[in-house]
């Protein structure tokens, strides 16, 4: 498996965002309301201030990215984790631990004291990924409609 850099804009990176929001959608609770579909804004996800990373396998099966956003109220640098998707014939393999190494490891880099996401309570796998890796539940930090449960974790501890 390769993991690149790419741009939210590139062919392969807005397949892979088309499949995960088509996918998502299918999978979200009628009860919530409509899944609704943000395409990611290209400049947020440039550096120093962002990435957006793909994973290959043969052929692209994934991607994810990360975006400098607001301090929190102590003034902690926050970025944020977008898009973690993997195609599901791809799942099971170890992708998305590589996937949140490498974003982790960027955000680092950038100087990110913390980080930070959003998910819906259906998403148990993601939920398992996230605890695994010391993310803890927070109050949310945004109005995402598509979220129901927020986590952080502190990057400022060793890995």
């Amino acid at each position: 498996m390769d993991i690149r850099e790419v741009r939210t804009d590139s062919l392969d990176a807005h397949r892979l965002l088309t499949d995960y929001f088509t996918w998502r959608a299918g999978e979200f609770p009628p009860a919530q309301g409509a899944y609704t579909v943000t395409y990611p804004e290209p400049s947020a996800f440039v550096a120093p201030d962002g990435v957006f990373l793909i994973a290959v396998d043969d052929e692209p099966v994934g991607c994810g990215g990360i975006r400098r956003i607001s301090p929190d109220d102590a003034g902690r640098v926050r970025f944020e984790v977008k898009h973690l998707w993997l195609a599901p014939s791809s799942r099971g393999r170890g992708l998305a631990t590589a996937m949140m190494d490498e974003l982790e490891s960027r955000a680092r880099g950038f100087g990110a004291d913390l980080m930070v996401l959003d998910t819906h309570h259906t998403l148990t796998g993601a939920a398992r990924l996230y605890s695994a890796r010391s993310y803890v539940p927070v109050e949310a930090y945004n109005d995402n409609p598509n979220a129901t449960v927020w986590y952080s974790k502190d990057l400022r501890t060793p890995a």
